[in-house]
């Protein structure tokens, strides 16, 4: 990759994403061994990730006709993870005791300031 981009004399600010990308992967060359993964039959992970991608994702904001925003399709994608996960209940109840204390504090709570 680094050859690739020497030879498209790629400009500086590209240049850096492919010399971020190289360190990460040589780097990272002891948990890249696809060939004794697919040799002893394990599992590679990017079949999964891609799955769950194509589950949370694609089959909900690549509708046609669709026209998602970066907040609104952020927020359509932490439910769908909420409710994949079994956790939108949990996550309600943390989201409703929270949303509580913050319209009705309790008193002597009001110069405080929320940190999350």
């Amino acid at each position: 990759m680094t050859a690739d981009a020497d030879r498209e004399g790629l400009p500086a600010t590209r240049r850096e994403t492919v010399d971020a990308c190289h360190r990460y992967l040589t780097g990272h060359l002891d948990q890249l061994r696809y060939d004794t993964a697919l040799a002893n039959g394990w599992p590679i992970a990017t079949g999964a990730v891609e799955g769950a991608c194509r589950h949370l994702i694609a089959d909900r904001l690549d509708i046609t006709g669709a026209r998602w925003g970066l907040p609104g399709a952020e927020a359509v994608l932490r439910l769908r993870t909420l409710v994949a996960n079994g956790d939108l209940d949990a996550y309600w109840r943390f989201h409703s005791a929270h949303e509580h204390e913050r319209l009705y504090p309790a008193p002597g709570q009001e110069n405080y300031n929320l940190t999350a």
